[in-house]
């Protein structure tokens, strides 16, 4: 190998490591902060706090988390939105392996730092996601995949440069409050493993923790089937979704291909059109 390209070699692959880690640590630092405030707003002090403050606390942390990191790492900060990334091939399996890491490490510090400051009376089960009473397991499975579909489908929405070009930070808090509308009767609302996973960690309590995995992943995999493969599907080919999965291309790359393709197939339509006049 040459010196020069040997040089050139080092410098891309120096860039890349650059850029990687800071998304991961934009995924670290994101779903920390989600989990620090928005579990805060769960915590029992005076009295216990309302459906509605609780829903507002985390569209603020979502939104926040969202506008910090999205543009740095595309703002997943959930294990599920991950998931749907990668089902969609928007991700390669490396990197979704690796911000899934990332997320549950932020999502544990941030629960750890929460448990140091609130004080022992007030820190109870640091708002670990539990199935009410009244909610059987397969209902709380059902529930939880619900919020995170609607969630999904609006992150991909708010995300998806063919639709929208501005900040998704308002929709998926708004996505989020919804949820939380609805889902705090039943288990809690997860619709984030990596939310659930933080305190259960600190707290050391796994009784229905599967529940807000296999609920919330489902969705997701359901919600990125639904707008990748039937409400804006693109037209990545087997060969191209292969390689963005394994890491050897980057989806930018794929998507740059796919405006020369339309405009060279436009082209030759037209030049039909007047040879056959």
């Amino acid at each position: 190998m040459e010196p020069g390209l040997c040089g050139r070699v080092y410098m891309l692959v120096g860039r890349l490591r650059t850029a990687i880690s800071k998304a991961l640590f934009a995924e670290f630092l994101a779903t920390g902060l989600y989990v620090f405030f928005g579990v805060g707003s769960v915590l029992r002090w005076q009295a216990l706090p309302s459906v509605l403050q609780i829903a507002i606390t985390f569209n603020l942390a979502t939104a926040t988390a969202v506008q910090v990191s999205w543009k740095t790492s595309g703002a997943h900060a959930n294990p599920a939105v991950t998931l749907a990334y990668l089902v969609g091939s928007h991700i390669s399996l490396p990197r979704a392996v690796a911000y899934v890491a990332a997320q549950l490490a932020g999502a544990t510090v941030g629960a750890a730092l929460l448990y140091g400051v609130t004080p022992g009376d007030v820190r109870g089960t640091l708002g670990i996601n539990v199935v009410q009473n009244s909610t059987s397991t397969g209902q709380a499975v059902a529930v939880e995949l619900v919020l995170t579909l609607q969630l999904v489908l609006c992150v991909f929405a708010s995300t998806d440069s063919r639709q929208t070009l501005g900040s998704p930070a308002a929709m998926i808090g708004t996505s989020v409050a919804l949820g939380h509308l609805i889902g705090i009767y039943f288990t809690g609302c997860s619709m984030n493993p990596a939310r659930s996973f933080g305190p259960a960690v600190i707290v050391g309590k796994f009784a229905v923790h599967w529940i807000f995995w296999v609920g919330p992943l489902t969705g997701a995999v359901l919600a990125s089937l639904i707008y990748n493969f039937i409400l804006f599907p693109d037209t990545k080919t087997v060969a191209q979704r292969l390689a963005i999965l394994m890491g050897t291309t980057e989806v930018e790359k794929v998507l740059e291909v796919e405006p020369q393709k339309k405009e060279s197939q436009s082209q030759s339509s037209s030049g039909d059109i007047e040879v056959s006049v």
